[in-house]
């Protein structure tokens, strides 16, 4: 028997951990008398936690309610990054696990690591390798704290597995295993397509925008902010632009004054669900993000987008996938540019084939026999 704890502190650890949850379940369905089997639980660490939108949350992913939540709420880094550590350690050593697993690159991912290397538990990073170069990013830091610790590195592209051997890690610990996003993206498409949000906002498919935006390089300088929403509204102009937004954005709009064009084809609506998310990511003519996800989403669809960062610790998405680097100030030019283009774009990178967190789940119990 392994036993493993299963890691997710933010929302989207969840999408990264549901894929997972269902092929330990497979794995010990096929197992036969001599087999691994596995023995799982999730772990909430509640560094993110909002009651209505995690339970609807739990519920379309289908994922089970966790076995453990730490209740550490928000906090600066520092504070959060220890009440995840002092909270995390006792349950470590009650559970007593073979492996711990850890997805992404918050808070709880790099704290979660810490107390297992301190305590000599294994740990597994699910989305390990990813690298944007920057280290005024928080997450870069956890990022590269989290993979120089780990035991076994699942990567979800080839540059992942290249950074990793740059920084010194050894190839025995690297695996690649493919995008587990594409995993719960692939399990969700069908009630994705039935969601019916397109119908609700009368929009056809390949005529319109979608827009998320909540980080602070671009929401909370006036300057920045006050040009993307020029460009949107300009966009406005000629399709409906559909912009679910984060209430750090909607407050920032209402303290900077800016406000967007009434005029019905700019919908802004409060954040939608990932069902909803995924449709209108296929269906998009164009998608403006500064999210993570979302470049991979729109790759995955070939649907053309535009990243509203510096920079992108997911660069597959551009050199082999739809998805560019914008900047507030060179905005409606790009999205001009991506409008009179073609409407898919890139390829499928390989191993974004729906089957990451089985390769995932066979690492582990092959890694486990062998160290």
């Amino acid at each position: 028997m392994l036993k493993i704890l299963i890691i997710a502190g933010a929302r989207p650890n969840f999408m990264k951990v549901a894929p997972v949850i269902k092929a330990i379940t497979a794995h010990n369905a096929r197992c036969r008398e001599g087999d691994v089997r596995v023995n799982f639980s999730l772990v909430h660490t509640g560094q993110h936690y909002d009651q209505k939108m995690s339970d609807i949350f739990f519920q379309e992913l289908g994922i089970p309610a966790p076995d453990i939540n730490l209740g550490v709420g928000s906090g600066s880094h520092a504070v959060q990054t220890a009440n995840v550590m002092t909270k995390f350690e006792p349950v470590c050593l009650e559970q007593k696990p073979g492996w711990v697993v850890v997805v992404g690159d918050v808070n709880s991912t790099m704290a979660c690591t810490l107390v297992c290397s301190k305590l000599g538990i294994k740990v597994a990073h699910v989305e390990a390798g990813l690298r944007s170069f920057d280290r005024t990013m928080p997450e870069e830091i956890n990022r590269i704290v989290t993979d120089s610790l780990a035991d076994l590195l699942l990567t979800p592209s080839s540059d992942a597995d290249e950074n990793l051997k740059r920084e010194g890690i050894p190839e025995s610990k690297i695996r690649l295993v493919g995008n587990v996003m594409i995993d719960t993206l692939a399990a969700n498409l069908q009630k994705a397509r039935s969601s019916g949000i397109l119908k609700k906002l009368g929009l056809q498919k390949k005529a319109f925008a979608y827009v998320t935006l909540h980080r602070p390089s671009n929401v909370d300088d006036p300057a920045n902010l006050n040009s993307i929403m020029s460009g949107l509204n300009r966009l406005a102009d000629h399709m409906p632009v559909v912009f679910p937004m984060h209430p750090r954005t909607h407050k920032m709009l209402a303290q900077f004054g800016i406000s967007p064009v009434a005029n019905g084809t700019m919908k802004i609506l409060e954040p939608v669900g990932y069902h909803d998310s995924i449709c209108l990511t296929e269906s998009a003519r164009l998608v403006l993000t500064d999210s993570g996800g979302l470049q991979e989403e729109s790759t995955y669809f070939r649907t053309p987008c535009l990243t509203l960062r510096p920079n992108t610790e997911r660069p597959i998405t551009i050199t082999l996938g739809s998805n560019r680097l914008t900047h507030p100030d060179r905005l409606s030019s790009d999205i001009q540019e991506t409008l009179n283009g073609k409407e898919e774009l890139g390829q499928v990178p390989p191993l974004w084939d729906g089957k990451a967190s089985e390769r995932i789940v066979q690492a582990l119990v092959e890694h486990n026999h062998v160290s």
